[in-house]
């Protein structure tokens, strides 16, 4: 039987340049999980945001009641967006990274 892949990429762009980018690929029936990565240099600050909209909005997003996702510490603009989406974000570090354990919103609370 083979298994299909549901993973996405997600890229917000300036200019032409991919400024940042997602990996987002559902865990389990309830757990969607999330790589987002900024890149480093000089970029708008509401790249992280941006990020973090569209991985959000992806329908994908919408299946799961969970999140986990992986972020370059001290990536602020997106956690700040990651909490005002989601319900129950919770944070910890590992290494260079910042993992996030978030409630996604009931989908009629998913405006932003």
């Amino acid at each position: 039987m083979a298994v299909q892949d549901r993973s996405r990429h997600v890229e917000v762009q300036q200019d032409g340049r991919v400024v940042g980018s997602a990996e987002v690929h559902p865990a389990d029936d309830r757990t969607i999980r999330a790589e987002l990565h900024v890149e480093s240099g000089h970029v708008p600050v509401e790249v992280g945001a941006k990020l973090v909209d569209a991985v959000l909005d992806l329908p994908e997003v919408h299946e799961g009641s969970r999140l986990e996702a992986t972020l370059p510490l001290g990536e602020t603009e997106s956690l700040r967006r990651l909490r005002d989406r989601c319900d129950d974000v919770h944070t910890h570090t590992a290494g260079a990274s910042c993992l996030v354990d978030a409630t996604l919103p009931a989908e009629d609370d998913r405006g932003h």
